[in-house]
Formats: C-alpha cells, structure tokens, sequence
C-alpha cells in the first residue's frame, strides 16, 4: 500500500502549483498582458517592415550602378 502511495505522491502536483491553480484570475493583469504582446507584435512587424524595405532599396541602388 505504501508503494501505491508514494507513486502517487510523484506523480501528484505539488501544494504551491495546486494552491494557484485554485486563486483566482485578475481580468486586468490579462488585459494589460495582452495589451503588451500587442504592443510589441506592432513594433517586431514595423522594424520587419523596414528591414525588408531597405533590402529592397540597397538592391534597387546596386542594379541602377
């Protein structure tokens, strides 16, 4: 029996990740995380943008030469 019982005990999540499992979710702190990873999807696709927008202008300079 005591076997049983130390298996499941590995296999189990321990007290803190159960104990946060069961709080409570703050809209706001949500919120302003997505608000965040949407700011910042906004400034990668810009300097993607202009990455590719001075490739495209170093190559047009080098085929008018």
């Amino acid at each position: 029996m005591e076997n049983k019982d130390k298996e499941i005990d590995k296999y189990s999540y321990p007290e803190k990740v159960t104990s946060n499992l069961s709080s409570k979710v703050d809209l706001n702190n949500l919120l302003r995380k997505v608000k965040e990873e949407e700011k910042r999807s906004k400034r990668q696709n810009i300097v993607i943008s202009a990455a590719a927008l001075s490739v495209v202008a170093v190559f047009g300079i080098i085929l008018t030469l």
